[in-house]
């Protein structure tokens, strides 16, 4: 069974940083993509940045050069490391994937920007 466990959203200042983490299993390379979304209040969900399976990651453009995304395949970790934020990035984010038995998504974890 595929789960997707976030931690890491909370609160942060604009200009600063924040880490998103999120626990893959079975295991980050049984997934074809993983990936994180998000979901802005009165929004819909969208992508913020993916990894397919052998793939270079893609960044939506809006977040190109302040958000990174990696992960770490010993510890079935994927990362989403922002860097200065901005009130704009305020969202729920989700943690994604792309599996042999579907689209499965982590339960979302808030983030939230302040100026």
């Amino acid at each position: 069974q595929v789960q997707l466990v976030e931690s890491g959203g909370g609160e942060v200042q604009a200009g600063g940083s924040l880490r998103l983490s999120c626990k893959i299993s079975p295991s980050i390379s049984s997934m074809n993509t993983v990936g994180w979304y998000r979901q802005a209040p009165g929004k819909r969900r969208d992508v913020v940045a993916l990894i397919p399976f052998g793939g270079t990651p893609y960044y939506v453009d809006s977040v190109k050069g302040r958000i990174t995304i990696a992960k770490d395949e010993v510890q079935n970790m994927l990362y989403l490391e922002m860097n200065s934020p901005k009130p704009d990035d305020t969202a729920i984010y989700f943690c994604y994937a792309n599996t042999m038995w579907g689209q499965r998504w982590g339960q979302g974890t808030q983030c939230t920007v302040s100026s």
